[in-house]
C-alpha cells in the first residue's frame, strides 16, 4: 500500500510539474481556422497598396459598444479572456487574472490589460474600411465573433500601434501560428485587402504552424 501510495505521490507531483512549466491557460477568441484554411484565405486574398491613411480618424468606428446589459465589449472581452473574473453592477472588472498571449504575462488589475484589435482600425480603413458606413466599421471594431479582439498587456498593445505583421510581431514567437491565422481570418471574413510585404510576413509566420 504504501509503494502505491509512493507511486501516486510521485505522479501527482509530475503532473502538478508538467502544468507549472506549460503556463498559462488562456481563453482563445473564436474562429481561429485551421492551418490549411489560412493558407488559403491568404492566397485569396487581394494584393494592394494602403490608402487614405491621412482621413483616418478612430471615432469613425464607434468602439465599446453595448453587447448585454451595462456590459459593453471591452468588459466582455475581459470576462471572455480571464479567469475568476468578477465584475461590479456597472460591469467594470474588479478582481480576476489575465493571461497575455503576445508576452506570456499574467495580470491581476484589469486596468493593465488593453483589449487589442488584430487588425487594428487605422490599417482597415487604409486597406479598405474607408469604403464602408460607419454602421459596418462599428460591427468591425466590436467583432466577437471572429479572432478580432484580444485582452493583452497593456503597453505591448501600444507597441504594436497599427502596425501590421511585416513591422510587429508579438515577442512570442510561440504564438507566431495563432496571430497569423487570426490575423488572415479577419482580413478575409471582412474582405480587406494587405500589401505585399504583409503577405509575405504571414506567409513566413504560417511557415511555424
Amino acid at each position: 500500500m504504501q509503494r502505491v501510495f509512493a507511486l501516486f505521490t510521485a505522479l501527482c507531483a509530475t503532473v502538478a510539474l508538467s502544468t507549472v512549466l506549460a503556463g498559462p491557460a488562456s481563453a482563445t477568441p473564436p474562429g481561429i481556422p485551421s492551418t490549411a484554411t489560412a493558407t488559403s484565405q491568404l492566397a485569396a486574398l487581394t494584393v494592394a497598396n494602403e490608402a487614405n491613411a491621412s482621413s483616418y480618424d478612430r471615432d469613425l468606428f464607434p468602439h465599446w459598444s453595448t453587447v448585454s446589459g451595462t456590459c459593453n465589449t471591452r468588459e466582455t472581452v475581459l470576462k471572455r479572456d480571464g479567469t475568476g473574473v468578477v465584475v461590479n453592477s456597472s460591469c467594470a472588472a474588479t478582481s480576476g487574472s489575465w493571461y497575455s498571449p503576445y508576452d506570456g504575462a499574467t495580470w491581476t488589475l484589469a486596468s493593465d490589460v488593453d483589449i487589442d484589435h488584430m487588425v487594428p482600425l487605422s490599417e482597415a480603413w487604409k486597406s479598405g474600411a474607408n469604403a464602408w458606413t460607419t454602421a459596418k466599421r462599428e460591427q468591425f471594431a466590436n467583432d466577437l465573433s471572429s479572432p478580432q479582439l484580444w485582452a493583452v498587456t497593456d503597453n505591448v498593445n501600444q507597441s504594436k500601434g497599427d502596425k501590421d505583421p511585416a513591422a510587429w510581431k508579438p515577442s512570442r514567437t510561440a504564438f507566431y501560428c495563432t496571430y497569423a491565422k487570426a490575423w488572415i481570418a479577419v482580413k478575409y471574413k471582412w474582405a480587406l485587402k494587405l500589401q505585399s510585404s504583409e503577405k509575405s510576413a504571414l506567409s513566413s509566420m504560417l511557415g511555424s504552424c
